[in-house]
């Protein structure tokens, strides 16, 4: 294929434009390898804040930093050729000021190449996503549950049940409006979903929300299996390798143990072999 003809990664505006098209499809990512097998299979790649979780044990995301973030960033940026990058911000990087939003977000998109930041809040944030937006940052958005404030909602609970449906429909009209070019709809209840989905201009990608949204996204170690502390409903494993990986350890300790690896084939002569002729 030419160089010409070699498939680009899309950019804000190709999402903002799949609304009420083809699902989007998008996983998280931390690593270059797992970056190199979703590359041109999803539409955009997302280094989640989930990291602090599933990576590095945190109890929640709230501990997550920059510097974590840029890390993983850099990383998954290697494995990219035609998906987008998005970039979570961490807690504590964007909430104080429109300006320390921008300047965090800035270096974010500098450091690692993204195409996008990804930030929490609706109605709140609405300000601050237009202030980014009208200086270059292109911002998805993430409503309905959001990890960094379960410390004010009180655990990981479902967003937008009963009276609480109009708030959640006013922070996607928010920052939609606010120049948002997609949000993330986190364990919303499936018809409030499908009624936002209607009711916004830009994509809503689901996480725990509706097969009808514009788009869905899984945590790709929920979705494989590797990461079992627990299993949130929303997720479907589409492969077990927690336990395969399990079973090869154990494999590979019996084998050490017993002394039968390595075998000849591992190991190295103590004269070099003649070169063939």
């Amino acid at each position: 294929m030419s160089a010409t003809a070699r498939k680009t990664a899309p950019m804000p505006q190709d999402i903002l434009a799949r609304k009420g098209g083809t699902p989007l499809v998008s996983l998280t990512a931390y690593t270059t390898p797992m970056a190199e097998m979703m590359d041109g299979i999803c539409d955009f790649v997302l280094v989640g804040d989930s990291v602090g979780m599933v990576l590095h044990g945190l109890p929640s995301t709230v501990g997550v930093t920059m510097e974590m973030m840029i890390l993983h960033g850099q990383a998954v940026r290697r494995g990219l050729t035609t998906s987008m990058l998005v970039m979570d911000m961490p807690f504590g990087s964007y909430e104080e000021s429109r300006e320390q939003a921008f300047r965090n977000a800035a270096r974010m998109m500098a450091e690692t190449g993204a195409g996008a930041v990804k930030l929490e809040g609706g109605v709140g944030m609405a300000d601050t996503i237009n202030f980014l937006v009208a200086r270059g940052i292109p911002v998805m958005a993430h409503i309905g549950l959001t990890p960094q404030s379960i410390n004010t909602l009180g655990g990981y609970k479902v967003q937008g049940r009963g009276a609480e449906a109009a708030a959640l429909m006013a922070d996607a009209k928010a920052v939609a409006d606010a120049g948002a070019f997609a949000v993330v709809l986190e364990k919303v209840p499936a018809a409030l979903a499908d009624e936002i989905t209607a009711n916004v201009a830009i994509p809503t990608i689901g996480i725990g929300a509706s097969a009808n949204c514009d788009g869905q996204i899984l945590v790709v170690d929920d979705m494989l299996g590797l990461f079992t502390a627990f299993k949130a409903k929303f997720v479907k494993r589409f492969a077990h390798l927690g336990d395969d990986a399990r079973a090869a350890i154990q494999a590979y300790a019996g084998e050490v143990q017993s002394r039968s690896f390595p075998a000849a084939e591992h190991t190295f002569a103590q004269t070099a072999p003649e070169p063939s002729k």
